[in-house]
């Protein structure tokens, strides 16, 4: 049988890697995504996003690390083992899909705060983490300057 995407032995599904006209764009370790297997309700999250995102600005956002397949320890992370965190990258200014810090010149804090209220409202989020603490709602966290971490609880009801 033709397998379309991967698949771990949770039944997670990689998150797609170049899909046409997506609205963002992977980037982690390993590459190829082998560290992009999302829980199901992360997998929903992150496509919902990319949808409305794509309909309030035209700059792809990164997406990173997520899990291992078949979950287990992800260094140096502590977390990254159910699917149920992802590591997002900040918005550009110039729309280049490379890192950028919070207190770098290239980093676009107004579209970067656009993006983490568009997680912020949906009911599965639990917790931002990013060092910009200027914008509402986010947490610090040690090595968090250059990515916003979003933590999800895997039941919404």
């Amino acid at each position: 049988m033709l397998e379309l995407q991967a698949k771990d032995s949770r039944g997670y599904f990689m998150l797609p890697q170049a899909p046409e006209d997506a609205g963002y764009y992977v980037y982690g370790t390993p590459d190829q995504g082998g560290g992009q297997y999302a829980h199901p309700v992360m997998m929903t999250l992150l496509l919902f996003i990319e949808r409305e995102w794509q309909a309030i600005d035209c700059r792809k956002f990164g997406v990173g690390n997520i899990s291992l397949p078949g979950g287990g320890k992800f260094k140096p992370h502590d977390s990254h083992k159910d699917g149920l965190q992802v590591d997002i990258r900040p918005l550009r200014k110039d729309g280049a899909c490379v890192p950028v810090s919070y207190f770098q010149a290239w980093y676009d804090r107004d579209a970067t705060e656009r993006l983490i209220s568009l997680f912020q409202t949906h009911p599965a989020v639990i917790n931002v983490y990013f060092n910009d603490l200027s914008i509402p709602g986010v947490l610090p966290l040690k090595n968090h300057d250059n990515h916003f971490h979003v933590a999800l609880r895997a039941d919404t009801t």
